[in-house]
């Protein structure tokens, strides 16, 4: 039996999904996860994949009138539930309530509204995020008057800049998904195998690290050391991986050097990840400061349903 909720708050990713209930105050009584993510969906499934989810709370619900969900990620997508159109840059995070949008439901005992993503349309740097926004507005919660940098690390990075609720500028870093391209589609696949950890992982992340902040104008030439050490100086798949790794995002941080100024950069996302970024980051000088990505998710996710239903 589910515990009591009072809404139930929604991150649909490309490839998984997470639920949770929602007290009043904004606090999660409990999670769920499926591997239902956004690319594994029809749009027409998508509520009946959550009608699934919640079954024992809709039953207890009863009269209780059709429970609120409040939805971020990919189910607003142009492929996902129902397209939740982008906000333009400059955006004020504080609006993601009065822009979200209904998704269709029928027959179902609850109500959907789906968060919108965020755009920059400029010609030669069109950019675009969805679900990042929520956790952004999150940050923005959870470090009351911030301003400057924000670094999302995942498969596609998110270099933000925020002056509190008000997202001025991002870009997006593919890292994440290059280093899973290349280490499973290319030469280097007989080298690095995947994200393989080992003694030395630790080693090929530090030499990596080095060599893509000292030359990430020669990104494409230090990406085949890890083929090359491997045959000529027996590096074994920990080593190799680590390096590509340390490589990929050295270089990427060493690209956003100029923007970045001295911190402190909130750095979130998953935890072995987020420790690359800040060791990155740290060999530059730069501080960092860890947000955890579920609590940015859920302060997100409440500050916009304050938002939506502050009047009702």
């Amino acid at each position: 039996m589910a515990a009591k909720a009072d809404w139930v708050a929604v991150d649909w990713g490309t490839s998984n999904l997470r639920v949770w209930g929602m007290d009043e105050a904004g606090r999660p009584v409990f999670e769920r996860l499926a591997d239902r993510g956004m690319a594994r969906l029809a749009p027409g499934e998508f509520p009946f994949v959550l009608a699934d989810l919640l079954a024992d709370l809709l039953a207890d619900a009863g009269a209780m009138g059709a429970l609120d969900v409040l939805v971020c990620g990919m189910a607003g997508a142009r492929q996902g539930w129902v397209e939740a159109p982008y906000l333009d840059l400059p955006a004020d995070l504080g609006a993601l309530g009065r822009a979200s949008v209904p998704a269709p439901a029928p027959g179902q005992s609850f109500r959907v509204r789906i968060v919108p993503g965020v755009c920059r349309r400029e010609a030669g740097r069109e950019d675009v995020m969805r679900g990042e926004e929520t956790q952004l507005l999150g940050v923005s919660v959870l470090r009351p008057g911030f301003a400057g940098l924000v670094l999302k690390a995942g498969t596609h990075s998110k270099w933000a800049r925020l002056e509190g609720a008000r997202l001025i500028d991002f870009s997006t870093a593919m890292t994440g998904e290059l280093f899973e391209a290349a280490s499973a589609h290319t030469v280097l696949r007989h080298s690095v195998g995947g994200e393989v950890m080992g003694p030395l992982t630790e080693e090929g992340i530090a030499a990596g690290l080095e060599a893509g902040l000292e030359r990430p104008d020669l990104l494409t030439t230090l990406m085949f050391r890890a083929r090359a050490a491997a045959l000529v100086s027996e590096r074994g798949p920990d080593w190799c991986s680590g390096y590509l790794s340390g490589l990929l995002v050295g270089a990427e941080v060493a690209g956003h050097r100029d923007e970045i100024g001295m911190g402190p950069v909130p750095v979130l996302g998953a935890e072995r990840l987020t420790r690359l970024y800040r060791a990155a980051l740290k060999r530059i000088g730069v501080e960092t400061q860890p947000v955890e990505a579920t609590e940015a998710t859920l302060a997100g996710l409440a500050a916009v349903h304050k938002q939506i239903y502050a009047t009702r």
